[in-house]
């Protein structure tokens, strides 16, 4: 059995892309492959098979993988509440809320946890590809660390180094690395990729020789800049900042960015779309007055995302808006925040509290320990739907008897106005279903491109493991993979 673990020099490197590429490129080559990440950090997370939560991150690569998305693949995952406090999942379970300092003191106990999930994986298939969180750089972070190289070193996983050139000083983010960290740990690296490079690569022959002679790491490639990578679901809230313009005659779906915003790539299939423009609004912008439609995302703290939703004037936007008979889907806590009132009496996502919602759905909330986690099916609007919830607590309410959608072997799912203009749903993952998204655009004047968002996302992992076979060694990879550290 064989194990390689993709490292970074910083976060943001593109890990999680590479690791997806990997796998499929792995994949096709006939070999059985799992992906696995110790600890994540993201409020975009996906329903597993045997009931679970996990990392979206690594949902994409067990698709990339070909197998279903299962919670060994990412045994511990810390979902952000607010600054300093997290939800923390074991083995795809809450098992309550973490403060940045108990979590730095305890992270080492859940070491053991790991290497189970970690063993289950070994046993199931021909080789892991593992992928670190953050950089092995920050020795600051080293004690009890189960992230990068406490794991490595605890399984016996070897490293290769992924830097990224596109943001700069790529030489001294390797080098540095070798520097900085211990004897030990830098003996576990095996080699370095360069990643996100633009242009011709025989400008980078002096800076490559360079890393592998004052780092005695080899290296193993010079992965270009990776367009397919565009059309994958993206982990990492970051890439909302980078917001484009709505180009003339396109619909604009406008999306504000909440501070907890969660499971945001709910949103991706409208990018596909011809005749829509999807508008993520960033904290100091107003939600724009043209928007055809208004969504409410997701939200790790609904009710502290609609406090920020109030400062910022946005539900000033969204009540315009409404009174001008637009449009507005609220997804998850979204639609909870579309209520008259969502309590938290047992203090889940913080102190035990209760507020007014925006009003526009006759519903109200109320928060609570258990978690639902399950992929569901059926109908709305005429249309078959496939997706997964994810939520704490139930909505209740006159307009639920205007259910948004129908669930096989279930009842009815979701809230709409009597105008029909507001809907609220807890189905995570509406809008890959080509039929149910036409039927949305179809209320904006928009003609839905019926495009299979999963197919679309499924092609771009063939093109960049195509890519990635050309631009890395993938029998040195092999070869390293298969000789325990």
């Amino acid at each position: 059995m064989a194990a390689l673990m993709l490292q970074g020099t910083g976060s943001d490197v593109g890990k999680s892309v590479l690791v997806a590429g990997l796998c499929r490129t792995l994949a096709n080559r006939g070999l059985r492959v799992r992906p696995f990440k110790p600890q994540n950090m993201s409020n975009n997370a996906a329903v597993t098979i045997d009931g679970g939560e996990i990392g979206r991150a690594q949902a994409l690569q067990a698709l990339a993988c070909r197998t279903p998305p299962h919670s060994d693949m990412n045994p511990v995952l810390l979902k952000p509440q607010a600054d300093r406090t997290s939800q923390l999942i074991v083995h795809g379970r809450v098992r309550g809320t973490l403060g940045s300092g108990s979590f730095r003191e305890g992270r080492g106990v859940l070491l053991p946890e790991v290497l189970e999930s970690y063993g289950r994986l070994r046993r199931q298939c021909d080789i892991v590809i593992v992928e670190g969180a953050g950089s092995p750089a920050e020795i600051n972070l080293r004690a009890g660390d189960i992230a990068n190289m406490g794991f490595a070193r605890a399984a016996r996983v070897p490293v290769v180094l992924v830097g990224d050139i596109d943001r700069g000083g790529v030489i001294a983010a390797i080098v540095g690395t070798r520097t900085v960290i211990d004897a030990e740990d830098a003996a576990m690296i095996k080699g370095f990729v360069i990643n996100k490079f633009r242009g011709d690569p025989a400008l980078f022959d002096d800076g490559y020789r360079a890393i592998a002679e004052r780092s005695g790491w080899p290296g193993l490639g010079v992965v270009p800049w990776l367009a397919a990578a565009a059309r994958l679901p993206s982990e990492d809230a970051v890439i909302l900042e980078r917001r484009a313009d709505a180009r003339e005659g396109r619909r604009i779906v406008a999306c504000p960015i909440l501070p907890r915003i969660a499971n945001f790539d709910d949103l991706d299939p409208l990018k596909q779309e011809p005749g829509v423009e999807l508008l993520m609004v960033p904290p100091g912008q107003p939600i724009p007055a043209e928007a055809a439609i208004i969504v409410l995302p997701g939200s790790k703290a609904t009710i502290a995302d609609l406090a920020a939703l109030r400062r910022e004037g946005w539900d000033i936007d969204i009540k315009a808006h409404h009174r001008r008979g637009g449009l507005i889907l609220g997804l998850c806590g979204g639609y909870q925040m579309l209520g008259t009132r969502i309590a938290d009496p047992l203090g889940i996502e913080g102190a035990a509290s209760a507020v007014e919602g925006l009003g526009l759905l006759d519903v109200t909330t109320e928060l609570a320990p258990a978690k639902t986690l399950r992929e569901v099916t059926g109908t709305a609007w005429n249309s078959p739907i496939a997706g997964y919830e994810m939520h704490m607590g139930a909505t209740v309410g006159t307009d639920t008897a205007r259910p948004f959608a129908r669930i096989d072997g279930g009842g009815g799912e979701g809230a709409i106005n009597a105008a029909g203009n507001v809907i609220g749903t807890y189905i995570h993952g509406l809008l890959a279903s080509p039929a149910l998204r036409s039927a949305l655009l179809a209320k904006i004047g928009v003609a839905g491109n019926a495009r299979d968002h999963g197919a679309d996302v499924d092609a771009a992992l063939d093109d960049i493991a195509a890519e990635l076979a050309i631009h890395i060694d993938i029998g040195a990879l092999l070869r390293i993979a298969a000789h325990p550290v």
